[in-house]
């Protein structure tokens, strides 16, 4: 599975009794080796982080997943996506639909909290997985 910047985000900044279903999602896969990481979103995760000893705990937290790595098949893919979901007037990034590209590529599901994945799941044959 595909785990979004936004969940990882959660997981290292926010300290809460009560974790989200999507956090608590993230710990088992986590724990059972079942997570992808991509480069593009371990760089979202460790941007804007406050003090170099925070950025560091994460770095090191995040090294034990190595990346896999996207060919240009992928960014390719990334590139039809964008073009498809912009023709149906829906404005995306690049990394997302990089991201969205390795996720249907590779067959894997993402898991996420960013609505604009819904939206861009109407056009393309992107799984979310909906916790």
């Amino acid at each position: 599975m595909i785990v979004d910047s936004n969940i990882w985000s959660e997981a290292f900044r926010k300290h809460t009794d009560d974790p989200s279903p999507e956090l608590r999602m993230l710990t088992d896969l986590v724990r059972e080796g079942r997570v992808q990481m991509l480069g593009c979103i371990r760089q979202e995760v460790l941007q804007g982080l406050r003090g170099q000893e925070v950025f560091e705990r994460i770095r090191q937290s995040l090294r034990a997943l190595p990346d896999r790595e996207a060919s240009f098949l992928e960014y390719e893919l990334a590139a039809e996506f964008f073009n498809i979901c912009r023709g149906k007037g829906i404005q995306g990034s690049s990394t997302d639909f990089l991201i969205a590209a390795c996720s249907v590529a590779w067959g894997l599901p993402l898991l996420t909290k960013d609505k604009d994945f819904g939206r861009y799941a109407e056009h393309i044959p992107l799984r979310l997985v909906r916790v």
